[in-house]
């Protein structure tokens, strides 16, 4: 039981919906109904994923882990190396039925899709490659985290993505790259001390914050180009914008300051979601 506790504890619950969601409504939009690929797919991506994101990420991340200290609750756990090697298990274990059975059910597309999602989830915190250390590749590699679900989902129905779906990704994938950039500002320090780079400690804590505001401000007005009610989330995405606007004079001192702004964009994104799933549903669902 301690294990388990350990293993969900790692995978960060609170943003299991992040990635699920994606696929879910990839595939819905795409014409795909109730089936056993929805659903697998969707438990695929609402848990052994994100063991495998977070899990692989706390256990090479553990020296700088220790020395942030805002990791240890709802934003991270600190993964004594006495379950490092349980938790890869773990990650291994837990997506390898999955993603066998989305193979078998899936399309030539939706595979390739699939493949990427997974090395990028690798590659992000593997040890060799750390994309996560790449400035600017890591916040885009983090995007991909949860915009390739959404692909996945998609493409299991249709290999071909229609124009709309792919506007919506761009704007998805812009608020991905802003929304690692924004959660990188408040590590600055952390980061430093344990000798890693991240888009934040390359450009600074002023320049990151600016550039996030702007990418936020982007995805919502690119939104604003799709087809009704999607005008409502593109209101929806200057939340965002007036969320991180209010460090837009932070700097690498006072950088753990926007760790405010950081806790109110994980709550932001339930909300958002929830008028996001109202909006898909009177987008897709014909009138009486």
């Amino acid at each position: 039981m301690q294990l388990l506790s350990v293993i969900i504890a790692s995978s960060r619950p609170i943003s299991w919906v992040n990635t699920a969601f994606p696929f879910a409504a990839g595939y819905l939009l795409a014409g795909g109904g109730l089936s056993w690929q929805l659903i697998v797919g969707t438990l695929f991506f609402l848990i052994p994923y994100n063991i495998a994101i977070y899990g692989i990420n706390d256990v090479f991340d553990y020296e700088s882990d220790m020395r942030n200290p805002r990791k240890g609750g709802l934003e991270g756990a600190v993964l004594h190396p006495r379950w490092h090697a349980p938790v890869l298990w773990a990650a291994g274990l837990s997506t390898s039925p999955f993603l066998l059975a989305l193979i078998i059910g899936g399309t030539w597309a939706s595979t390739v899709w699939l493949a990427i999602s997974m090395f990028t989830v690798i590659a992000y915190s593997l040890k060799g490659l750390r994309f996560k250390e790449k400035p600017v590749l890591d916040s885009i590699t983090s995007s991909s985290h949860f915009v390739t679900p959404a692909l996945v989902g998609a493409t299991l129905v249709d290999p071909v993505i229609g124009k709309n779906f792919w506007i919506a990704l761009a704007a998805f994938f812009l608020w991905g790259t802003a929304s690692h950039a924004f959660g990188a500002v408040q590590d600055i320090r952390a980061d430093r001390d344990a000798g890693l780079s991240s888009i934040a400690t390359e450009f600074g804590a002023r320049t990151t914050t600016r550039l996030t505001v702007l990418l936020y401000a982007l995805a919502a007005l690119l939104v604003a180009f799709l087809p009704s009610p999607a005008w409502v989330v593109s209101l929806l995405g200057i939340g965002y914008v007036a969320n991180t606007v209010r460090f837009w004079n932070v700097t690498d001192r006072t950088c753990e300051q926007t760790n405010r702004g950081w806790r109110i964009f994980l709550w932001l994104n339930y909300a958002v979601g929830a008028v996001v799933t109202m909006a898909l549903i009177a987008g897709v669902t014909p009138p009486a």
